[in-house]
């Protein structure tokens, strides 16, 4: 892996427009070495030396963390960390839910010719939505294992799969597993909780040259007196068909299949992470900590505004679900909204303060609301946008500047009591609520959200403006004199009026490094979100290729390199988790960034495909926002572009000149 020093001299090669037109667009992602290997939609490590990694998959009923690698000598290592959320612990916190390892030694007992064998040589690992793990138990004898979590039961699958590749018989004999373990009446909010791992047993049989046997393992918790009775095999289907189904929705193609991979796992990543509640479906971050719990920031505005593209019902169910929540909390005082509601809904979290939760919940509902195109819906949401806006009016001081106790990032770094990425949210928000009420024929509110957004532009400009360690960009709030990752917001919301500089800043060696962008020059702490929110804004501002070359670097050393196969939350917090809604974050880098789809109203949308210099053509397929489905492609047409939008059995073709955004309203 290329070092921070280096990668900075890369780095330095190319901070300006014309410098980046010159260098190829692969140049920085080729300073990479890959672990892993991409073949289809699946990537493999072909095991070498010893490397540990782990990674998160979920459905209804759990979530589980799954650390694998090898040790010194070879041999697998393998931790199950399995969370269920709906299995709630005293305190029932934002943290309850109801977790426990399984380690290597929980796995069912295999004898070989009468010798049992607690050892395995792991020789290589693939993820194509499911984890692969394949060992040598000795000569001409291997492991296959496979772990996926079931779509709808609280349980981990594990089938495994012993294969003779050699030309003489052995005897193989599988001993069942039957681990239980009961937590205390008094530990939970629903009394005991029984975890089992259990398997069947094959008695002693004569394994042919050539020749496989197959069984499974459960991984299991339940309340007292639940049954649980399913087929591991079924369950494996079901989750192979989920994978198969979130691939043939929203489909980006592109010349470069690494892009189009992440892609692809961004998507299931985003969509998985929904559990089954007695509060309703709830998306949940994960990370092993968050978990039928709702934020203003990861579920209201990261990942919601994203659903409606996807078009996956328990996605869009679970946005709704989530405004609903966070409406519950309106008040005529109008006392903040909680930052968090959790415990499956009947409580809430509010530690952090005012983190700018109504910019957030505005800005994201109002996308959601346009993207959805359901006016019923779109009506219900309204009034919780309305009064965001009107909660982050009353916190205006007399400068036209929103006042928020911290930011998304709960205090960790100083936001003063006026920061731009409160300011920027609510922007955002007032123009998209100023479009939503055009729509719902709301003209006098859609005015007034207009005339807002104006103002908090300049208010904003005057206020945040300055000249931040030689560039002149924003000050995060009032006397920062550090460069800060969010100073990409304004980029992201489409205000280009320190483009170059702020541009510069991001991509010097003050924020830039081989992880992405730093939080705070001077701290090597990185957040995801802040970098994907970067690569949004960079698209936007029409800097295709320059965006493009760091997209490709970043997506790439996550896709192949060492921590794999997802967008991550932060480091060193945290040790880089697979949370959700980053995924989410990365698939809306190609929806709004590099396709630029803003929603205008039900059946409008404004698009700026730009493509990348080096490309020919690229398409995002099976779109399913707008109540429409329906594909987007671009290519080269002599010295301008031809866009190509295919929806209701039609194509509608048109040349466009590669500058300003344009509009698309279906027929």
């Amino acid at each position: 892996m290329l070092g921070n020093k280096a990668f900075i001299l890369v780095g330095l090669s190319c901070l300006t427009v014309a410098c980046s037109v010159n260098n190829k667009l692969d140049d920085l992602a080729n300073t990479l070495n890959n672990r892993w290997v991409l073949d289809n939609d699946t990537i493999t490590w072909q095991v070498k030396n010893q490397h540990h990694d782990h990674l998160e998959f979920s459905g209804e009923k759990l979530s589980a963390i799954i650390y694998y690698g090898n040790n010194e000598t070879g041999n697998l290592v393998l931790n199950r960390k399995i969370v269920w959320p709906m299995l709630r612990t005293v305190p029932n916190d934002t943290h309850a839910s109801l977790i426990h390892e399984f380690p290597t030694a929980i796995s069912p007992n295999i004898y070989i010719n009468d010798v049992l064998y607690k050892s395995e040589k792991l020789t290589d690992v693939s993820f194509n939505g499911v984890l692969t793990l394949t060992s040598s138990l000795r000569d001409n004898l291997t492991l296959t294992r496979v772990l996926s979590p079931s779509t709808e039961h609280p349980a981990l699958i594990e089938t495994y799969k012993i294969t003779n590749t050699g030309n003489s018989s052995q005897n193989i004999e599988i001993t069942s597993l039957n681990y239980q373990f009961k937590t205390p009446a008094k530990d939970g909010v629903y009394g005991a909780y029984t975890i089992t791992a259990k398997s069947n047993a094959i008695p002693k049989t004569a394994l042919n040259s050539g020749d496989s046997i197959q069984f499974s393992a459960q991984f299991v918790a339940t309340k007292t007196a639940e049954n649980r009775d399913f087929n591991s095999q079924d369950e494996l289907k079901k989750r192979v068909n989920y994978i198969a189904s979130l691939k043939h929705a929203l489909v980006l193609e592109t010349p470069d299949p690494i892009l189009n991979q992440m892609f692809q796992f961004s998507k299931l990543r985003a969509a998985e992470s929904i559990y089954r509640t007695k509060g309703g479906l709830m998306h949940g971050p994960g990370g092993g900590r968050y978990y039928a719990a709702l934020w203003a920031n990861d579920q209201a505005e990261y990942i919601n505004p994203f659903f409606p593209f996807l078009g996956d019902n328990n996605g869009n169910e679970s946005a709704v679900n989530s405004y609903r929540h966070f409406a519950r909390f309106m008040n005529d005082k109008f006392d903040p909204i909680p930052s968090s509601i959790i415990a499956e809904g009947v409580d809430i979290w509010n530690g952090a303060g005012d983190r700018g939760d109504c910019a957030m919940i505005a800005y994201g509902a109002s996308r959601f609301a346009l993207s959805f195109a359901d006016e019923n819906i779109a009506r219900e949401l309204t009034p919780l946008i309305d009064w965001c806006l009107e909660y982050s009016f009353k916190q205006m001081n007399t400068q036209g500047i929103i006042r928020s106790d911290s930011d998304e990032l709960e205090g960790r770094f100083k936001t003063g009591q006026y920061n731009l990425s409160t300011n920027m949210l609510a922007y955002g928000a007032l123009k998209t609520s100023s479009n939503l009420h055009h729509q719902l024929g709301n003209e006098a509110k859609s005015a007034e959200y207009s005339k807002r957004a104006f103002k908090l532009k300049a208010d904003m400009n005057n206020y945040f403006s300055a000249n931040v360690q030689g560039y002149n960009t924003y000050q995060y709030f009032k006397g920062n004199t550090k460069l800060r990752s969010w100073i990409a917001l304004p980029l992201t919301m489409g205000i280009f009026d320190k483009k170059q500089d702020t541009l510069n800043a991001l991509l010097s060696p003050h924020l830039w490094s081989a992880d992405g962008i730093y939080t705070e020059a001077g701290n090597n702490t990185f957040w995801d979100r802040a970098t994907l929110y970067a690569f949004r804004g960079i698209f936007a501002a029409g800097e295709t290729d320059i965006a493009m070359r760091y997209f490709k670097y970043y997506s790439r050393k996550r896709l192949l390199g060492e921590h794999v196969p997802y967008a991550v939350e932060a480091w060193p917090e945290g040790n880089q988790r697979h949370l959700s809604a980053e995924s989410a974050l990365y698939a809306r880098v190609v929806t709004e960034g590099i396709f630029g789809i803003e929603p205008l109203g039900f059946d409008r949308f404004q698009l700026a495909p730009y493509l990348p210099s080096e490309w020919p053509n690229m398409c995002l397929k099976s779109i399913k926002a707008f109540k429409q489905e329906f594909d987007i492609c671009v290519q080269r047409k002599r010295n301008k572009f031809e866009i190509a939008i295919a929806h209701d059995n039609q194509i509608n073709k048109f040349d466009w000149d590669g500058i300003a955004p344009i509009t698309y309203t279906f027929d």
